[in-house]
C-alpha cells in the first residue's frame, strides 16, 4: 500500500508494532509453561487444550478469574514488576484447587494506556512463574493499549484459569461434621487483598516504599509489601490424593470470618485459636500503626493463613505431615462444631 500523510492509529496512540513486539517477546515465557494437554501457539485466535491428553476420564470443568487489586499500585510506585504477575495466577489457580482442581490453563489479560515494553514482558514474566508454580500452561491473552483510559504509567491486570477434576472427586464441604479439626496453611504475607488500607497506613505514616521496612529491615518497605501471593497447588493436590480432606477455603478478600464459611455445610460453626499461628510481623505492624481492631484486621487481611483445610480428627496429625513434607508450614489453628442456623466463624484468645 502506499504511504499516506493522513492520521494513523499510532497518531492516536495506539502502537500496534509495539504490541507484535510484545507477543513475540513472551512466547518462548508461554512455551516453558507447556504441559500435557496444552497445544496450539501463542498469538492464535484461542488456545487449545486436550481433556483426553492431560490424562482425564470422566472430567468436570472449574473456571476461575480474579486480579491483584491496589497491589498493581504499589509496583507502579516501586517500578517492580517482575512478581506481580505471580500475584495475578496465585488468585485464581488457589479459587481452583479448594474444589479439588487442577488448574489446567492461564490466559491474562493485561491492558494500559501506552505499552512499555519493558513493563509489560517483566509482568508476563511472573505470570509465566506463576503458571509454573501451580503446573499449568499459559495458553494466551490479550494485550489492550487504551489512551486516555489509563494515567502515564498505569496498567490492569486480569487472570482467568480452567481447572479439572474427575467427576467422583470434587471437594465440596459436605461431609464436614462436628469435632473435625481446621488446619491452616502458612501464608507468605499480605497476599493480594487490603491493599487500599495498607496504602493509606504508608501514607499516614509519612513513609517512602524506598526506604527499610519497619517490620523487616533488611529489604526496602516496598519490596516486603510486593512479596508475592504463595501459590498452594502442587502440595494441596498431593494432599487430596489422600483421599481425607473435607474442606478447603482459600483465605482472600473478607479473611477467615467470611472464606471459612463458605466450605462449612449448615449446622456447623468453626471455632479458630488466634493464638495458635505466627503472624508475620507486617501484620502487628499494620494493625499497631493504624490500631486496627481485631475484627477488621481478620476480614480485611489473610492474618497469616492463606490456605484452611478441614480434615477427620483422626486424620489430621498424617496430613499435616504430608503437608509439612511438600514444603508447607502447617498450624493446627480451630475446630468445627454442630451449631443451628448458618455456619459462622468464633474466635478465641485475642490478636
Amino acid at each position: 500500500m502506499k504511504p499516506t500523510s493522513g492520521l494513523t492509529y499510532r497518531d492516536a496512540g495506539v502502537d500496534i508494532e509495539a504490541g507484535n513486539t510484545l507477543v513475540d517477546a513472551i512466547k518462548p515465557l508461554a512455551a516453558s509453561t507447556a504441559r500435557s494437554g496444552a497445544g496450539g501457539a501463542l498469538g492464535g485466535f484461542g488456545g487449545l487444550f486436550d481433556l483426553k491428553a492431560a490424562g482425564y476420564k470422566d472430567p468436570i470443568l472449574v473456571a476461575a478469574t480474579d486480579g491483584v487489586g491496589t497491589k498493581l499500585k504499589l509496583a507502579t510506585a516501586t517500578g517492580k514488576h517482575c512478581t506481580i504477575g505471580i500475584d495475578l495466577v496465585a488468585m485464581c489457580v488457589n479459587d481452583l484447587i479448594v474444589q479439588g482442581a487442577e488448574p489446567l490453563f492461564f490466559l491474562d489479560y493485561f491492558a494500559t494506556g501506552k505499552l512499555q515494553q519493558g513493563v509489560a514482558e517483566a509482568v508476563i514474566r511472573g505470570i509465566s512463574e506463576g503458571c509454573l508454580q501451580a503446573g499449568c500452561a499459559l495458553i494466551g491473552g490479550e494485550t489492550a493499549e487504551m489512551p486516555g483510559h489509563y494515567s502515564e504509567g498505569d496498567y490492569d491486570l486480569a487472570g482467568f484459569t480452567v481447572g479439572a477434576m474427575e467427576r467422583d472427586s470434587v471437594v465440596d464441604g459436605t461431609t464436614i461434621g462436628d469435632g473435625d479439626v481446621i488446619l491452616g496453611l502458612a501464608a507468605s504475607g499480605i497476599h493480594s487483598n487490603g491493599y487500599s488500607l495498607v496504602r493509606k497506613i504508608v501514607e499516614l505514616k509519612g513513609l517512602d516504599y524506598d526506604s527499610p521496612a519497619p517490620f523487616n529491615p533488611s529489604i526496602t518497605l516496598g519490596e516486603a509489601l510486593l512479596t508475592p501471593t504463595r501459590i498452594y497447588v502442587k502440595s494441596v493436590l498431593a494432599a487430596l490424593k489422600l483421599g481425607t480432606i473435607k474442606g478447603l477455603a482459600h483465605i482472600t478478600g473478607g479473611g477467615l470470618p467470611e472464606n471459612l464459611p463458605r466450605t462449612l455445610p449448615d449446622s456447623i460453626s468453626a471455632k479458630i485459636d488466634l493464638g495458635s499461628w505466627n503472624k508475620p510481623p507486617v501484620f502487628d505492624w499494620l494493625r499497631a500503626s493504624a490500631e486496627i481492631e481485631d475484627l477488621e484486621m481478620l476480614r480485611t487481611f489473610n492474618s497469616g493463613i492463606g490456605m484452611v483445610i478441614v480434615v477427620a480428627e483422626e486424620n489430621a496429625k498424617s496430613l499435616k505431615l504430608h503437608l509439612e513434607e511438600a514444603g508447607e508450614t502447617v498450624f493446627t489453628i480451630g475446630t468445627t462444631h454442630a451449631a443451628s442456623g448458618s455456619s459462622t466463624v468464633a474466635f478465641e484468645d485475642k490478636w
